[in-house]
């Protein structure tokens, strides 16, 4: 199937690393989205310069820093008006690898009505205490899907179908911070919506900027697993319905 599909990258204080993320979207045959996030001076000037080089690069600038969630969502309704079935999001600090870009738009190609999302494979750079930390994350999505079909739902690295994503992100709500990668994955499962997981090359940069906030960051999260957790308690006897059909089908498949 033919997509139109652009990059979409949210940044948010990113002035060193930027420009080869850029380039490694574009290296892929992408236009891009660049969705900056309140960024300081520094970065700005960088992403105007960027946008102003290239005809292929479209700058979208929020007035005030919304969060990485509230960016990818801004980023997703430009590529909406812009007219792009497809966008894919990848992370402006350079941990995402673009040479798995070209596998993701193929997965992307054969299931245009799924969202499309890196399952991690870390090199030695990563922490140790994100590694084993994002382990309670996914036991809680297990449970509040009541399902395995997430691997991972913290990987930034991902392509979404434009216009149903708009259209879940107007009819429910998600996290504006570092809980929205997750909270989106989770409600799109809800509604039946497909998520297919490839794994994808992830490195943390020794020099590397993250804007993950502490214990700000941590109690949204601990936040949103609570209202999902109630959530899949309200959903509990359609979860349950749709997960024995497919065990059922599996059966039947296997018989």
């Amino acid at each position: 199937m033919t997509i139109q599909c652009c990059g979409l990258i949210p940044v948010y204080n990113h002035p060193d690393a930027i420009a080869g993320v850029v380039r490694g979207v574009l290296a892929a045959g992408l236009p891009v989205i660049l969705v900056d996030d309140g960024s300081e001076t520094l970065c700005r000037d960088v992403l105007v310069k960027l946008a102003a080089g290239d005809p292929r690069i479209h700058l979208h600038q929020l007035p005030r820093n919304l969060g990485k969630g509230g960016a990818v969502k801004a980023g997703l309704r430009v590529a909406r008006e812009l007219g792009y079935s497809h966008a894919l999001q990848i992370d402006a600090d350079g941990q995402h690898d673009a040479r798995d870009i070209p596998r993701l738009l193929a997965f992307g190609r054969r299931h245009p009505t799924a969202i499309i999302s890196g399952h991690p494979d870390y090199d030695d750079s990563v922490p140790a205490l994100r590694y084993y930390s994002r382990y309670l994350t996914h036991v809680w999505v297990w449970i509040n899907t009541l399902s395995l079909m997430i691997r991972d739902s913290m990987c930034g690295f991902r392509v979404y179908p434009v216009e149903p994503c708009c259209q879940l992100l107007e009819s429910q709500f998600t996290g504006d911070h570092m809980d929205f990668d997750t909270e989106v994955l989770v409600k799109w499962q809800w509604a039946g919506g497909e998520i297919l997981q490839l794994p994808v090359r992830v490195r943390y940069p020794a020099d590397g900027i993250s804007h993950f906030r502490g214990w700000q960051d941590n109690w949204l999260i601990t936040r949103m697993h609570t209202r999902l957790f109630f959530g899949m308690l309200a959903r509990l006897p359609r979860l349950l319905g749709r997960h024995l059909r497919s065990v059922n089908g599996q059966g039947r498949i296997g018989s």
